[in-house]
C-alpha cells in the first residue's frame, strides 16, 4: 500500500493529468465547433468602387454565445503593407449599437464615402489615403447583436449588456483566431472610440486572463487604444462644463457661480441645491447651439442634441450617449460633416451592396440598416472601467490614449483626470508632437507605459477630422517610437 505522501503525490498527478485532458477536449471541441460557426468570404469589389479593391477584405459570421445564437459580422481589412509581420487590430464601435461599417469608413479603416448630394443612384466610395491599414491588419465588428449585420436567433439571445458584449466578443475573437491561425503571431491589440472606453478595457483583461489560464490560441496581446473614451461617469461629466469654460463658450462669472455653487460636481446634482440647479440650467443653455462633437463644427440636427434636452441627457451621459451623435431622425443637410452617414444608410440598405459584403439573407440582419441602431435591448452595467486600467498597468500593457481637443462629449480634461489618479510617474513630460512640421498635438508619456495624446482640432473621433495626424500617431506608437 503507498505511503500517504506517495497518494497525494498520485492523486496530484491524475488531477494534473484529468486537468489537462479537459482542457485538451475543450480546445479540440472549440476547433470543430468553430469550423462551423465561422463563416468567411472574400470581396473583391464593392458597389459604388470603381474598380476591385485595391486592398484584402473579408467579410463573415462568427457564431457566440452559450448555445451559439448569436451571429456577429465582421469587416477585415489585411494591412496594406506586411500582413504577416504587421500588428493585428481589433477595432470596436461606439454607441453601443453603432455598426463596424462606422470604423471602415468614418473613422480609421481603408474607404471613405465622397460627400456629393444624394441624388437617387448608390453613393460613392473612394479610397483612405490615411488608413489604419497601411500600418497593421484590422477587424471591424458588429456588436453587440442587432448591430449592423449582427443578429440574433431568439429574443432571449438579442438580450445584451456591457459584460455579456465582452463576453462574447472574446469567444468572437478566439474562434476568428482559430480560424485565421496566420495571425495567432501577431503582435495584437484592441481600440476603439467613445463608449468603448467601457468595452476595450474589460476585453483586454479577458483576453489577458485567457493567456494565464492557457486558453488557446495564446494571443499575443500587446495592449489596447482608446480615443475620447468614456471612462467614469462622474470624472468624465464634470469636466464638460470646465471644458466649455476654457473654450470661451461660459462667461467668467457664470464659472464662478458654478463653482462656488457646485464645489466641481456638475453631474450628480442635489436637487435642493437650488443655486448649482440654476447655473447648470444656464450654462447649458449657453451650450444650446454648440455641436458637442466638434464645437467648432455646424449644429446640424443630426448631430447634435435638441437644446431643452441637451442637461438632462449630460446628466446621464452613460445612459443614452448616443443622443449626441445620432439623437434625431431627420435628415442632415448637405455640408454637415455627417451628411456622410446618411450616404452610408442608402449604401448599406441596397440589394447589391448586401449581396457584394455575403450578408445572409431570411435573417433579423436584413431589415432596415442604420448606423448606430437604437432601442437595443442592452443593459450598462460597468459605470467605470477605472480599475481595470488599474489592473492593466500592473501588467505591463501599453496603452495610447488620446483626445481631440474640441470634443465635449468626453473631454480630454476628465481623461487627463483620471489618468492623473492613477499615480503613475510622468517618464515624457508635456510636449508637443509633430506632424509634417506642424503642431498635431500635445502628449505626455507615464511609467505604466501609458501615452496620453491630444489631437490639435479633432472631434470625437479625432481620426474623422485629423486622418493624417492620427495614422501618424498610431504608426509611431506601434512602433514603439515616441509620439
Amino acid at each position: 500500500m503507498a505511503k500517504p505522501d506517495a497518494m497525494a503525490r498520485l492523486r496530484s498527478f491524475f488531477s494534473h493529468i484529468s486537468l489537462r485532458f479537459r482542457m485538451l477536449v475543450f480546445l479540440l471541441l472549440l476547433q470543430v465547433c468553430s469550423q462551423h460557426a465561422v463563416s468567411r468570404s472574400m470581396v473583391k469589389f464593392l458597389p459604388g468602387f470603381r474598380g476591385p479593391l485595391p486592398f484584402e477584405l473579408e467579410t463573415g459570421y462568427v457564431a457566440v454565445g452559450d448555445s451559439e445564437e448569436v451571429e456577429l459580422f465582421y469587416y477585415f481589412a489585411k494591412s496594406e503593407r506586411s500582413p504577416k509581420e504587421d500588428p493585428l487590430l481589433l477595432w470596436l464601435i461606439g454607441g453601443p449599437g453603432c455598426s463596424g461599417w462606422t470604423g471602415v469608413a468614418f473613422e480609421i479603416g481603408p474607404l471613405n464615402f465622397k460627400i456629393e448630394e444624394y441624388n437617387g443612384t448608390l453613393p460613392e466610395l473612394v479610397l483612405n489615403p490615411h488608413s489604419w491599414t497601411k500600418e497593421s491588419s484590422i477587424i471591424f465588428v458588429d456588436s453587440p447583436a442587432g448591430t449592423g449585420f449582427s443578429y440574433a436567433r431568439t429574443p432571449a439571445a438579442s438580450q445584451s449588456s456591457d459584460l455579456k458584449q465582452v463576453h462574447q466578443l472574446h469567444q468572437f475573437l478566439v474562434k476568428w483566431l482559430i480560424e485565421h491561425p496566420e495571425f495567432v503571431s501577431n503582435a495584437f491589440y484592441v481600440g476603439g472610440h467613445s463608449y468603448t472606453g467601457i468595452s476595450v478595457p474589460i476585453l483586454v483583461q479577458q483576453i489577458s486572463s485567457g493567456n494565464e489560464e492557457g486558453v488557446r490560441p495564446l494571443i499575443n496581446l500587446q495592449g489596447y487604444i482608446l480615443g475620447n473614451p468614456m471612462t467614469d461617469q462622474r470624472t468624465d461629466g464634470n469636466s464638460v462644463i470646465p471644458c466649455a469654460y476654457g473654450l470661451g463658450l461660459v462667461s467668467d462669472e457664470l464659472y464662478e457661480s458654478l463653482k462656488r455653487t457646485c464645489k466641481g460636481e456638475y453631474v450628480i446634482i442635489n436637487q435642493r441645491n437650488s443655486d448649482c440647479w440654476k447655473y447648470v440650467q444656464a450654462s447649458y443653455e449657453c451650450l444650446s447651439g454648440i455641436n458637442f462633437a466638434h464645437v467648432l463644427e455646424p449644429s446640424c440636427a443630426f448631430a447634435s442634441p435638441k437644446p431643452q434636452a441637451t442637461f438632462d441627457q449630460r446628466r446621464s451621459l452613460y445612459r443614452n450617449p448616443k443622443v449626441f451623435l445620432d439623437p434625431d431622425p431627420s435628415l442632415p443637410p448637405f455640408g454637415c460633416r455627417n451628411y456622410g452617414y446618411l450616404l452610408s444608410r442608402y449604401w448599406a440598405n441596397d440589394d447589391n451592396v448586401r449581396k457584394a459584403l455575403h450578408t445572409r439573407k431570411g435573417t433579423k440582419s436584413i431589415g432596415e440598416w442604420e448606423r448606430c441602431k437604437s432601442g437595443l435591448p442592452y443593459t450598462q452595467d460597468v459605470e467605470s472601467t477605472f480599475e481595470y486600467h488599474v489592473n492593466l498597468s500592473t501588467k505591463g500593457y501599453s496603452s495610447l490614449i488620446y483626445s481631440g481637443d474640441h470634443d465635449m462629449i468626453v473631454p480630454s480634461l476628465g481623461t487627463q483626470a483620471w489618468i492623473r489618479s492613477l499615480n503613475y510617474s510622468i517618464v515624457d513630460d508635456w510636449r508637443s508632437w509633430i506632424v509634417q512640421g506642424q503642431v498635431a498635438g500635445y502628449t505626455r508619456t507615464y511609467s505604466n507605459r501609458m501615452t496620453f495624446a491630444t489631437v490639435k482640432g479633432g472631434g470625437h473621433t479625432a481620426p474623422e477630422y485629423r486622418p493624417k495626424e492620427c495614422l501618424a500617431m498610431f504608426k509611431r506608437w506601434t512602433s514603439h517610437e515616441p509620439l
